[in-house]
């Protein structure tokens, strides 16, 4: 089976951009079928719309999802924070997937595509959604639960206009397409983070503060995860260490949902979140940093390589934008080194504000889903 094509520019002009593009993705000259998918940096906020309809009538391919992010990936290559565009072209029947329309409601999912994915059982979606959208992790949990697909997706993150593309082109909602169990799909997740101890229970708080852990002051057993030095002093603790909460059933505490750390009260031993906690949470503190991050990618991609159906065909990378080059160092060096562990396997995909993965939000996460 042939790899599916990826396609990349930095031009500027947005039509040179179209026509680099579609040069990549029909190199035979003859206009061809399959679902696309269009990634741009937020450069091309305003030309969104006229590139994808430029596409669409180059390529002769009609079904397109996307969005923007503050960066771009195709193959062992990235553009940050520049303008740039990437496309794939994901070789399966129409009667492989099935769109889904930017909904910006919990349960007002179209009635078509519940009953497609009730008689079809999707295995997976790949899926965009816009940040600013009310009841957003609501909408993605009742997106994977009524589907019953396992979600990799991403959050639009630009500086402008928050464009998802899919059946139109608009922001607000969640949008994309889901996939039915004859496209074999493996999927990743590597976390930026490592724990510094071990996971404990929220005793006391309300809102997004802590008051005790452990039946104990917060900020003690906070103290005493983070070691000495760092306890100490406190202000180095700022864009270092961050919260995490343990995903019930998650293996050996890998799979943990990572939020800031906003606050800390040394007089009255509490802690600020940057989310809504309760008692009986669970909760673990991890620290941030390179060298926590390249372990779990490499580990991340052992894992996919493994569990994959036979040889892959393609594969879609989102990653925070809080990694990229801030977090690896240059600008291409996460694509490199994803590319690296997939053996060369065609690979696009974006910088986004928050990552999805099954029926949750992250942050500061990589998602991964590979095509046999």
């Amino acid at each position: 089976m042939t790899a599916f094509p990826v396609a990349y520019s930095e031009a500027l002009d947005p039509a040179e951009l179209v026509r680099e593009l579609a040069a990549g993705l029909c190199p035979a000259s003859e206009p061809g079928g399959g679902l696309g998918v269009l990634y741009l940096t937020d450069a091309f906020a305003d030309d969104f719309p006229v590139i994808a309809d430029g596409l669409k009538a180059a390529t002769g391919i009609e079904t397109w999802v996307g969005t923007l992010g503050l960066g771009v990936v195709a193959n062992e290559k990235s553009a940050f924070d520049r303008p740039a565009a990437t496309a794939m072209v994901i070789d399966v029947g129409s009667d492989a997937y099935r769109l889904i329309a930017r909904t910006p409601i919990p349960d007002r999912w179209p009635d078509e595509l519940m009953r497609w994915a009730e008689t079809v059982n999707p295995v997976c979606g790949l899926v965009h959604a816009d940040g600013t959208t009310p009841a957003l992790a609501e909408l993605i949990e009742t997106l994977a639960k009524r589907s019953g697909a396992y979600l990799v997706g991403g959050l639009t993150c630009s500086r402008s206009t928050q464009h998802q593309l899919a059946a139109d082109m608009g922001g607000g909602g969640v949008s994309g397409v889901l996939f039915s169990p004859d496209v074999p799909v493996t999927v990743g997740l590597t976390q930026g983070c490592s724990p510094l101890g071990p996971s404990h229970e929220i005793t006391a708080g309300e809102g997004n503060i802590i008051a005790e852990i452990d039946g104990r002051p917060a900020l003690d057993v906070f103290k005493e995860d983070i070691g000495e030095m760092l306890a100490h002093d406190l202000q180095r603790v700022a864009g270092y260490v961050h919260v995490a909460f343990p995903v019930s059933g998650a293996n050996d505490g890998a799979d943990y949902m990572v939020r800031n750390l906003m606050a800390i009260d040394p007089q009255n031993g509490l802690l600020g979140v940057a989310t809504e906690i309760a008692p009986g949470d669970r909760i673990m503190f991890v620290r941030r940093d390179p060298m926590s991050a390249q372990k779990d990618l490499k580990r991340m991609l052992d894992d996919v390589k493994k569990r994959m159906p036979g040889d892959a065909r393609g594969a879609v990378y989102i990653s925070c934008v809080a990694r990229g080059p801030g977090m690896f160092g240059s600008e291409s060096a996460e694509a490199e080194m994803i590319s690296e562990g997939l053996e060369g396997l065609p690979v696009i995909g974006f910088y986004a504000g928050g990552e999805i993965s099954n029926d949750r939000l992250y942050g500061y996460t990589g998602v991964l889903l590979t095509f046999g």
